[in-house]
């Protein structure tokens, strides 16, 4: 039985809430982990459809109600009852129905609930939708161990591991504001020594990605404050130094890398070489 109330105060449901409220949450997540996962997968489903003006969700409006209810019509659990696999049938219809528009909602919500039970038939299947997928659609992948799904889909996908330690957790948070510092203000020498610092850490692909995307939605939320759209209280003082040290083009160039790296992070990947391959390219990017 999840218990959403507990999920909400979590320091992983703030960090969808923040995502969530900027207009930068992936419209792919794998939401991994011991953590609880059902609870996990209402909360992003009840972010992606919530009408709020301020934070999101808020719980609180009709579609956030809708979704935390299971009724709300534009949220879905991909399920298959009489067979202990997800039929290709199944997925099937389910990627049929991602070319019908939002009943109420934003967007059409998939949840698939247990990952183990997605054959490698099906995620081939899949793989178009969720990379070329309408753009109204989302879709959840929840899964104790990440590595169930294809690379293929895995890299298509931003991943959220719970039950992690919020204080490691908070550290990458912390780690990926001060490099964007470094990128607003510092220079291409100071960068490098802070990516040996991180290098010498010996971090996994997992914490690696993490940072990675924890840059890019702080490179993101300046974007949208450029443009007018207001920015989370945590990152405004850094996202002011990026908008008023970089041209737009630089910070687009930016989010993009990040991303990039971010999904090398998927793959078995060198920390060393990453990051030195990220510090050269990021560079080019800011010259």
């Amino acid at each position: 039985m999840s218990d959403l109330t507990a999920f909400s105060r979590s320091h992983t449901a703030a960090r969808i809430r923040a995502a969530a409220t900027r207009g930068t949450l992936s419209h792919a997540l794998i939401l991994s982990g011991p953590g609880d996962r059902a609870a996990a997968a209402l909360y992003a489903a009840a972010a992606f459809e919530c009408a709020s003006e301020g934070d999101r969700p808020c719980l609180a409006c009709a579609h956030c109600r809708k979704v935390l209810s299971g009724i709300h019509p534009d949220v879905a659990f991909v399920r298959d009852p009489e067979h202990k696999e997800l039929s290709a049938e199944t997925v099937r219809a389910m990627r049929s129905d991602t070319f019908i528009r939002p009943n109420e909602g934003e967007r059409k919500v998939y949840i698939f609930e247990d990952c183990a039970i997605l054959n490698e038939k099906d995620q081939n299947i899949l793989l178009k939708t969720v990379e070329e997928g309408p753009p109204y659609c989302a879709f959840l992948f929840c899964a104790e161990n990440s590595a169930v799904l294809l690379q293929t889909i895995r890299s298509r996908c931003v991943e959220i591991k719970l039950g992690e330690e919020a204080g490691a957790q908070e550290g990458e948070r912390e780690a990926a504001l001060a490099f964007c510092h470094l990128i607003a203000k510092g220079n291409a020498a100071s960068r490098t020594a802070f990516l040996v610092k991180l290098e010498n850490r010996k971090p996994g692909r997992d914490e690696l990605g993490a940072f990675f995307e924890d840059a890019r939605l702080v490179a993101a939320d300046t974007l949208l404050g450029v443009y007018g759209a207001p920015t989370s209280s945590d990152t405004a003082e850094v996202c002011t130094e990026l908008a008023q040290s970089l041209t737009k083009a630089k910070i687009l160039g930016t989010i993009d890398l990040l991303d990039t790296y971010r999904r090398h992070c998927s793959y078995n990947v060198g920390v060393g070489l990453t990051l030195g391959g990220f510090a050269a390219e990021l560079e080019e990017v800011l010259r």
